[in-house]
């Protein structure tokens, strides 16, 4: 009898063995489950960090757009101001320093945009790029290859590297 109860506590055990196996495959499952949305959170936790110091350096950069596209209208009225001014009205003692005053101040606010990373977008003999030109008219012109700029109208200027505001340009065509 000692050996028949032995192969039952045997086999007992076998069953309850297996059902333990079960349980812990079943707990693995679970841990490696955990483990992947742990990995996943991380992951998107560094990814929204990295997003927003990007639209933080973004935002810093980028920050005087708006103040710096208002002062453009400053800078070409300084510029429409000289001009404007006759020869011999530059040579008249009494307006020179008017004259010199607007010059000062014209070269001022071109060292203020170079500080801050505005520049001048070259067009003139340049071939047209609608990333920073915008055509307003075409010019009959045989000295210049066709679509390449031959009269510039309003300049143009970048901050840093976004356009601010495109230069009005006429471009070359066939004649």
């Amino acid at each position: 009898m000692n050996e028949d109860q032995d192969l039952e506590d045997q086999s007992d055990v076998g069953e309850d063995g297996g059902a333990e196996q079960d349980r812990l495959c079943e707990l693995v499952r679970e841990l490696e489950e955990v483990r992947q949305h742990v990995l996943y959170a991380q992951a998107e936790t560094q990814n929204v960090r990295r997003r927003l110091e990007a639209e933080k350096q973004a935002a810093s950069t980028y920050a005087a757009t708006a103040f710096a596209r208002d002062m453009l209208s400053v800078k070409d009225n300084l510029e429409r101001a000289l001009e404007s001014i006759p020869d011999e009205l530059r040579e008249d003692e009494r307006l020179k320093g008017l004259v010199t005053g607007i010059e000062v101040t014209g070269r001022e606010l071109e060292s203020v945009f170079a500080r801050n990373g505005i520049v001048r977008i070259e067009a003139l003999g340049q071939i047209l790029d609608p990333n920073r030109h915008q055509a307003m008219v075409e010019i009959p012109s045989a000295e210049a290859e066709p679509g390449t700029v031959v009269q510039e109208m309003q300049s143009g200027y970048m901050i840093k590297d976004r356009l601010l505001r495109p230069a009005l340009v006429g471009v070359a065509k066939a004649p």
